[in-house]
């Protein structure tokens, strides 16, 4: 099963959590320092809560959640066919998880379309912030904005 990613900025995690477990009348799936997601499945929901990161109330980036590291590739082959710039990312770390993953720019934000591989103990590396904007270069299919992760 597919499902569309929301990630959203929040100021107070605690209400925020308290809220759409209610709204969605489903509980968190994962909650860590500063982060929790709930994955829905009426409507089919990846809701992610980021407190600390951003204005609280904005949007931190969109996604695609997809069953298997295939999908992904399929993902990124077909959107490089219809022209996008993608950022194939393979077994990175972003919010709390191992991803493989693909950054498809979009005329106003970059889209990612990822797999969970597996739980990871950090939000991202130390070397790098989570779902934070970065100038990124891909030989094979141009440089663009991208986004680092999650």
């Amino acid at each position: 099963m597919s499902r569309v990613q929301l990630a959203l900025n929040v100021g107070d995690l605690d209400a925020s959590i308290a809220f759409y477990t209610k709204l969605f009348n489903t509980p968190p799936a994962k909650i860590r320092e500063n982060y929790a997601n709930f994955a829905i499945a009426e409507p089919p929901l990846k809701l992610v809560l980021i407190a600390g990161q951003g204005e609280p109330g904005s949007l931190n980036h969109v996604g695609v959640e997809v069953e298997s590291t295939d999908q992904v590739a399929a993902e990124a082959a077909r959107m490089q066919a219809e022209g996008a710039t993608c950022d194939v990312q393979e077994s990175t770390t972003c919010c709390f998880a191992v991803q493989d993953k693909v950054w498809v720019t979009g005329p106003e934000i970059a889209w990612e379309i990822y797999t969970v591989l597996a739980d990871a103990s950090v939000m991202h590396p130390a070397e790098g912030e989570c779902c934070a904007p970065v100038e990124a270069e891909t030989a094979s299919v141009g440089s663009a904005p991208q986004s680092s992760c999650c």
